[in-house]
């Protein structure tokens, strides 16, 4: 389905033969129908559909690419690294409210990433009937794991030794593996390009029209049963075929009878084909059907008064009766052996292609209506007669459509647009506005983004994709100017001109804000008509400037850009202006959000410590980065406190995020902080904060971890109610999890306990105390994130080491932002603590998407002398 016959362009990704087989043994491991794999792309974050197997391609389009930020199941199993499973429809709504969106059909599906090595080269999916509990599946579920370890092992190899293992390319389309013995009208054969020996099974042999008698057996007799014209291309195909390129696309040939056959070939072998043996030639399989009527009951569905045709599971008609060419508009031998998209091209429109993906995914039959265009025997006229129109039903089966057709007795609006009388069957384009659907896809998905960026992030990913768009700019008014928001695909500086432009330009842009009216250009040279002197760029694009107001108030402006020009039609200029409305009320929350996250930030740098206790024995560096995700703030905290003689150093987190758990934060750390100034024992501080917190009754609870340090003799008493627990890193680099026994949260339990471990603080030894926010990543065990960050500690500290950064005496930090630094007791920044804080948090630092907050405190003794015995 995606090329023709004779298209020899190979794939410049894995090999073929490698991805349909895998394929083909994920769809009989988990019992599917269809299935594929997705592949990482070069370019980043985008996978890309290798193969499908057992559903039409072009019905799928707008799946063929995912991009892997996106909620859906693919994405969440590339990035996990997890398996998804999910056994009906209704799994898939809880789970994925966006996909059940674009596909709302009662179905199951797998998903098993793909890896080796420590990589993750895509995901192997699976469709199948939907069933009602998931446990039904698991075992197809290990089975298809088994599956995709050993293409990833391929993979892993293949990349190895040069060759590509990213896709790039439309997807291959292949039929699904047969599930008993061929049919009658199948016949198999096979041939070797080395000895040239052809060998072919009793129905290939009818089917083909071969004399009686004992076939010769070679590739030139091959050849002779067939008509001179496909005589003539046939020994090519078998060659390419032996080489690796097999023809994308079922092959139709007629036979020196004139019977129409459809041809399929692939390499016989179905092992992976080396980087450097493109060349080498392979046996090559294959198969013959035989699409005429007798397939189906003889010809009886010849003699029925309504059209009927099949379709087979790539959407190739593999019977038509004269009544369904008659009513189609298309001759019957034009029908047959062809995909219903290339001989009916005005059935390819939203509702019926919903229909079919229903038919083809779910087992229930499907019903629609859809308009005829105007031909030489039926003009079109100012009002339609009802042959205009035809009901069409489709039945699906384990491995056919059925499909009838018949005039249908409605009249449609007389709002219409009427197709031009010009004597002539009107050409059809595929309609370029996205499915029924779409707008349903784009508002859940707007409903999850908060900022700005997000809002724009989503509109690149679901909206222009949709519509064919590979450019966006969003601007927003402040203060009677616009101001870009987000662009993608502009010429670098193209826009930089209309930045902060007034209302009173003259500029598409503005217009369509100020008019409330949306503007489409097919074409540049149409835009620069209507604007004369308008900057233009080289694109002869079409373009598209939708205002965006919501409830009445303006809000900005959006730029859809199109590579080629292209005519907007009514209704796709209908779905883009109520799409501009869902853009703009989502852009107004962002912006709410953008000043609501400032104020609360703001709370949240006020509640945590300006400045750590001093010490001249301690040197300490704290570190705190707020989540980047949704609109709370959120209540960790870290503190250093004179406690006596010595320091208690002290690390929490509130459960939940907002306002209340900044104030329920504030609320404890002034608790700890009193309890710990009157140098009260650890299990005292903790058991005392817990009744506080149960008698403020906040409806939350906190963990915390408090440890009071001895400078003098490096004795640390600590207690933890549910937090981590600390790391401690040696003098000699070792970094080891300190084990402490630790109670329950703060707030659950008022007779909970909290016991106390003992532990030597040496000189040059560094204490890390830290949240969940630093270790817990999406779909990995919270041990994992422990270890990488015991390791990554370890490090740190060793580059601290010969950082070696002077200072002197007591040691503070100023606590808030991600950049904040120790410093020494004479004022002299504490550069190597605080670097090895810095290097800690860094990767963190880097992600955009930070989904919890995270703090960080780090402590050392001093040994008196100038140098710090931990940077030698």
């Amino acid at each position: 389905m995606t090329g023709s016959a004779g298209d020899e362009r190979k794939p410049s990704g894995p090999p073929p033969a490698l991805l349909t087989g895998t394929v083909a043994e994920a769809l009989r491991a988990a019992d599917g129908s269809a299935g594929g794999v997705y592949l990482c792309s070069g370019t980043p974050g985008l996978l890309r559909l290798a193969v499908l197997s057992g559903l039409p391609g072009p019905l799928f389009r707008p799946w063929w690419r995912v991009h892997v930020d996106r909620p859906y199941p693919v994405a969440e199993a590339h990035r996990t690294c997890a398996p998804v499973v999910l056994a009906n429809a209704t799994e898939v709504m809880r789970r994925y409210p966006q996909f059940a969106a674009g596909l709302p059909f009662q179905f199951g599906s797998l998903y098993v990433p793909v890896t080796a090595g420590g990589r993750s080269f895509g995901v192997l999916t699976v469709l199948r009937p939907a069933v009602a509990d998931a446990a039904e599946v698991l075992a197809g579920q290990e089975r298809l794991a088994a599956v995709a370890d050993a293409l990833g092992a391929a993979l892993l190899r293949l990349g190895a030794d040069g060759g590509a293992v990213t896709w790039d390319d439309e997807p291959l389309c292949v039929r699904p593996p047969a599930a008993g013995p061929p049919p009658g009208r199948v016949g198999r054969f096979s041939w070797d390009p080395e000895t040239d020996a052809v060998s072919v099974d009793e129905h290939a042999h009818v089917l083909l029209g071969l004399p009686g008698g004992e076939f010769p057996g070679t590739l030139d007799a091959l050849v002779r049963a067939v008509d001179a014209t496909d005589a003539l291309r046939l020994p090519g195909l078998f060659h390419q075929t032996a080489r690796g390129r097999p023809p994308p696309l079922p092959v139709r040939l007629r036979t020196v009878e004139g019977g129409l056959r459809l041809l399929e070939l692939w390499d016989a072998t179905g092992a992976e084909r080396p980087a450097d043996a493109h060349d080498a030639p392979r046996p090559v399989a294959g198969v013959l059907l035989d699409p005429g009527p007798g397939a189906l009951a003889d010809g009886a569905a010849d003699l029925l008064p309504e059209g009927v045709f099949c379709l087979d599971r790539m959407g190739f008609v593999v019977y038509a009766n004269p009544r369904a060419g008659q009513l189609l508009g298309v001759p019957r031998d034009l029908l047959v052996g062809r995909s219903l998209w290339d001989s009916v091209p005005w059935l390819s429109q939203p509702t019926c292609e919903e229909h079919l993906r229903g038919v083809m995914l779910a087992p229930a039959p499907a019903y629609f209506d859809v308009r005829r265009p105007a031909t030489a025997d039926r003009p079109a006229q100012a009002r339609p007669y009802e042959g205009d129109w035809l009901r069409v039903s489709l039945y699906p089966g384990a491995d056919l459509v059925t499909c009838s057709a018949v005039p249908a007795h409605r009249v449609p609006d007389d709002t219409a647009p009427e197709p031009a009388d010009t004597g002539a069957p009107v050409p059809v384009v595929a309609a370029s506005t996205g499915p029924s659907y779409r707008p349903i896809v784009l508002a859940i998905a707007l409903t999850e983004a908060v900022t700005a960026r997000q809002v724009s992030a989503v509109v690149m990913q679901e909206l222009l994709p949709a519509f064919g768009g590979r450019r966006l700019a969003i601007y927003l008014l402040q203060e009677r100017h616009l101001y870009l928001a987000w662009e993608s695909g502009f010429p670098e500086g193209f826009l930089a001109p209309f930045e902060g432009v007034g209302l009173d330009a003259r500029l598409p842009g503005v217009e369509t804000l100020t008019t409330g009216r949306p503007l489409f250009f097919d074409s540049m040279q149409q835009l620069g008509a209507a604007y004369p002197g308008m900057e233009l760029d080289a694109d002869e694009g079409a373009r598209a400037f939708l205002p965006l107001i919501a409830s009445g108030r303006p809000v900005g402006s959006c730029i859809l850009g199109f590579d080629r020009s292209r005519s907007f039609g009514s209704e796709e200029r209908t779905v883009l202006t109520a799409l501009a409305g869902l853009i703009a009320h989502a852009m107004e929350k962002a912006q709410r959000y953008d000043t609501e996250a400032a104020l609360a930030r703001g709370l949240q740098q006020a509640l945590l410590p300006r400045r750590l206790s001093q010490h001249t024995g301690v040197e300490t560096a704290g570190r705190y980065l707020p989540g980047t995700e949704g609109m709370d703030v959120g209540g960790d905290w870290y503190d250093v406190v004179e406690a006596g003689d010595g320091l208690a150093l002290v690390i929490g987190d509130v459960q939940g995020h907002g306002v209340q758990a900044a104030a329920t934060m504030g609320q404890l750390r002034s608790a700890v902080r009193a309890f710990a100034l009157s140098d009260r024992p650890p299990e005292e501080v903790l058991g005392g904060t817990n009744r506080l917190l149960i008698d403020l009754d906040p409806g939350q609870f906190a963990s915390c971890c408090y440890v009071r340090l001895d400078p003098a003799t490096g004795l640390a008493r600590a207690a933890r109610a549910g937090h981590l627990p600390p790391l401690l890193r040696h003098p000699d680099g070792r970094t080891d999890v300190v084990e402490l026994p630790g109670g329950v949260v703060l707030g659950v339990d008022p007779r909970a306990h909290y016991p106390v471990t003992e532990l030597r603080l040496e000189p040059g030894a560094i204490l890390a105390l830290y949240t969940d926010g630093l270790v817990e990543r999406p779909g990995h065990d919270i041990d994992e994130g422990i270890t990488a960050l015991r390791r990554a500690f370890a490090e740190a500290g060793g580059q601290a080491e010969r950082a070696r950064t002077r200072a002197d005496g007591p040691a503070q930090a100023p606590a808030a932002g991600a950049g904040a630094a120790a410093a020494g007791g004479d004022g002299t920044p504490g550069r190597a603590l605080g670097a090895v804080a810095d290097r800690l948090t860094a990767l963190a630092r880097q992600t955009a998407d930070r989904p919890d907050d995270i703090a960080l405190l780090l402590a050392t003794r001093r040994d008196g002398r100038k140098d710090h015995p931990w940077r030698a």
